[in-house]
């Protein structure tokens, strides 16, 4: 089956790059603000307009800037979307008429001697007439004039890539289908290494990184094969204390990244090794855990720490004790940097998933509940005692456990912890979350032999 072409949007900051890419792909993907340079890393995306299928890659805005800079290194990422597109959609305001940041990257475009298509958006309404007509001077074709916020254009859009789309083959073999996705997001706090951590795993400078705090915004998704098994890696904005959370892009981007938390199956916690545990990475690490997903630690920039063996003993011993809800968690040391600790790191994570969507047999479950509460019986309370009659495990991811009871309503919270610890000693359950439900009512199989022997 044919690759689908690769359309790259790119244009100076604010031009309305990531609405277009939305409205492409369907979805509110991108973030979108009228702050400029909200877009920072190459976002990919499945478009569709009519019955064309293309990938549509959102970029950041182009700016004159020094290479070392911010700016100058999301300048690098996007000139890096326009050599690997098949078409460059080249966007200006309408409304603002042509620039001569404008002008400066129409030659850039013309120089690369690659396809570029002329959109020149918020065409809507008469304010837009004089940059329309300014867009000639560009020299590169007749202006695509759209409104990606309404929607305004998208069929002469449509007929604009048509004719860059290669002609149609037919299929000698049918498609394969798609390897089952791992899908893993990438959490932490604000310049943990995050985004480095990812580059080393993909082997290219695939995501912007650098000393600045907070440069990812977006939640980026990347897929990516090791040893035969397909990953979706997203990355995530670095998430702050909720009370130092203020401006509206920042809640964006932290909203983006709960999101990728939900949607995930393995969440890595990235944590800094030169200061671990930190409040937010508890909570952070609690929030996974209430989620329902999967976690292993990663302990970034370990290239840092001295006296390693003793080091990694202790941070192990430190995240039972604090995080006593995921005990067994995977803590693996890594460093983006370096390399060291990847495979490591990739390994734990097929593990966490595997552990995630174990199932128990029921007839294993229920000797080991006989077990349990004949070596340690569950509190009389009120004077009475509480029986615990027969459990079974509906579903996993997370593992999900019922345990039917005279009186679960009486049972302490100090029983359920033992019984929920009990579970993951004795079923191999180590570092992802356990669900435990009480119901009142007896043992289905019982009252199933009891009615047969009536």
């Amino acid at each position: 089956m044919a690759k689908p072409i690769e359309v790259a949007l790119v244009g100076r900051p604010n031009v309305g790059k990531s609405t277009l890419f939305n409205r492409l792909v369907g979805r509110r993907l991108a973030l979108v603000d009228d702050t400029p340079g909200v877009t920072r890393d190459r976002r990919f995306g499945e478009g569709r307009l009519g019955d064309l299928a293309f990938t549509v890659v959102d970029t950041a805005g182009l700016e004159d800037a020094a290479p070392q800079s911010l700016a100058g290194r999301m300048r690098e990422q996007t000139e890096a979307a326009i050599r690997s597109a098949d078409v460059t959609l080249f966007m200006i305001d309408a409304r603002a008429g042509v620039v001569p940041v404008d002008e400066t990257f129409a030659a850039l475009l013309r120089k690369a001697g690659r396809p570029v298509i002329l959109v020149a958006n918020k065409a809507e309404g008469r304010a837009a007439e004089a940059g329309l007509i300014e867009a000639f001077s560009l020299g590169l074709g007749d202006p695509v004039a759209i409104s990606a916020e309404h929607g305004e254009g998208m069929a002469d859009l449509r007929d604009a890539i048509a004719a860059h789309m290669p002609a149609a083959e037919e299929e000698t073999e049918a498609p394969e289908e798609p390897d089952a996705l791992l899908r893993v997001a990438v959490i932490g706090r604000p310049n943990a290494g995050k985004s480095t951590l990812i580059n080393r795993i993909l082997g290219e400078e695939r995501l912007l990184t650098g000393p600045e705090a907070g440069i990812t915004r977006d939640s980026i998704a990347v897929d990516w094969v090791w040893r035969g098994r397909t990953f979706r890696l997203f990355d995530t904005a670095g998430m702050r204390r909720k009370a130092r959370v203020q401006e509206k892009l920042e809640k964006l981007s932290v909203a983006d990244a709960l999101r990728a938390i939900r949607f995930a199956e393995v969440v890595v916690l990235t944590l800094d090794a030169t200061q671990p545990f930190d409040k937010q990475d508890l909570q952070l690490a609690d929030l996974v855990e209430r989620e329902g997903r999967a976690i292993v630690a990663a302990l970034d920039k370990w290239d840092l720490v001295a006296d390693r063996n003793a080091r990694l003993k202790e941070l192990r011993h430190e995240a039972e004790r604090l995080l006593p809800q995921l005990r067994g968690m995977a803590v693996v040391p890594v460093s983006g940097l370096t390399g060291e600790g990847v495979d490591r790191l990739l390994g734990a994570v097929v593990a966490a998933y595997e552990t995630w969507n174990r199932r128990m047999p029921t007839a294993a479950l229920n000797r080991w509940l006989e077990g349990v509460t004949q070596s340690h019986p569950p509190p009389a309370v009120s004077g009475r005692r509480v029986k615990l009659r027969y459990m079974t495990q509906p579903k996993g991811r997370p593992p999900t456990f019922v345990l039917f009871s005279s009186r679960p309503e009486a049972l302490p919270d100090s029983y359920r912890r033992y019984l929920v610890n009990g579970l993951r000693d004795a079923f191999d359950l180590p570092g992802v979350p356990i669900r435990l439900t009480l119901r009142k009512g007896d043992n289905p199989f019982a009252s199933r032999k009891k009615k047969l022997a009536e």
